[in-house]
């Protein structure tokens, strides 16, 4: 299922994507109108903590609405909708890593990819959605870089998670943008900053359930920036997969439903060309992911 979170009459909503139609079901509508469960997730994120369950109470409610004579009531174009994250906030901040594919490494400046795992987080402040513009922040930065990647979406809570079962905390998959300012990067010596400058990380169109994607770790992701291919990896260069990234953190961090990770992004960031090529107003950034779509962001 692609879900997806959205405003519509300022009001913040989700729901899965209409099969073959540009358009969502308006899942908080159809609860309302028929009253089909004594009680529906009103976030997100209460839904996810629900597990696969939350997806057969969509799958239930998407019935009910298309058995009806009202179906087409309850379905929103994706032009009359004001796109948002997947998860609109996270409940802490999105836990990041660095470096996590080796020729991206040894573009950024290393000799040799880290042989333990590097960890940053961004602020949720950070988060925006597919389609929206986005400053380059020209009074902070003039090193504005993209780093397309797939990112995990946490279904449950859980400390110190076995490798083995670390699939079973996951509730699905979407494509995140974690921009950096470089140079304040650099100038601070830590991440945090250069990472935290608001509606730096864009993410979606989509959260896809983790039952479409069987395999994450064989995903095609690509960049493009203005029409041009700059990043063309697969996920299956991590150093450090999936599996072993939450079993991981999960030793140091008490994971909970909502949580996103970013998973690291391949060679071909604007730091790493010669000479390095940074954001500008005007240019748009296009992250494809296999199994999940494109997200897109124009700069401004």
């Amino acid at each position: 299922m692609k879900l997806l979170s959205f405003k519509f009459n300022n009001q913040v909503k989700f729901g899965p994507k209409v099969k073959k139609e540009e358009a969502v079901w308006d899942v908080l509508a159809i609860q309302e109108a028929f009253q089909v469960f004594p009680a529906f997730p009103k976030t997100i994120i209460e839904g996810i903590a629900l597990g696969y369950d939350f997806v057969e109470k969509i799958r239930r409610l998407t019935e009910v609405a298309e058995k009806s004579e009202q179906a087409g009531k309850f379905k929103l174009s994706f032009t009359e909708i004001e796109w948002l994250s997947p998860i609109p906030r996270t409940p802490k901040n999105i836990i990041c890593v660095a470096k996590n594919y080796d020729e991206h490494a040894k573009e950024m400046g290393g000799e040799a990819a880290p042989s333990d795992l590097v960890i940053f987080t961004k602020s949720p402040t950070t988060i925006a959605g597919d389609n929206q513009v986005l400053p380059v922040h020209a009074d902070k930065t003039d090193s504005l870089d993209y780093e397309g990647e797939l990112a995990v979406v946490i279904g449950k809570e859980g400390k110190n998670i076995p490798e083995k079962l670390a699939y079973d905390y996951i509730f699905g998959y979407t494509i995140a943008n974690d921009l950096t300012a470089r140079d304040v990067q650099e100038r601070h010596q830590q991440y945090f900053l250069g990472k935290s400058l608001d509606a730096t990380c864009p993410m979606g169109p989509y959260i896809v359930t983790k039952d479409e994607i069987p395999n994450p770790q064989n995903l095609a992701i690509v960049t493009k920036v203005n029409g041009e291919v700059r990043q063309n990896g697969n996920t299956g260069d991590m150093m450090f997969p999936i599996d072993r990234l939450i079993s991981i953190i999960s030793q140091y961090v008490t994971l909970e439903p909502g949580d996103v990770i970013l998973t690291g992004t391949p060679k071909g960031v604007g730091k790493g060309m010669n000479p390095p090529q940074f954001l500008k107003s005007g240019d748009e950034v296009k992250i494809s992911i296999e199994g999940i779509g494109t997200l897109t962001n124009r700069f401004e």
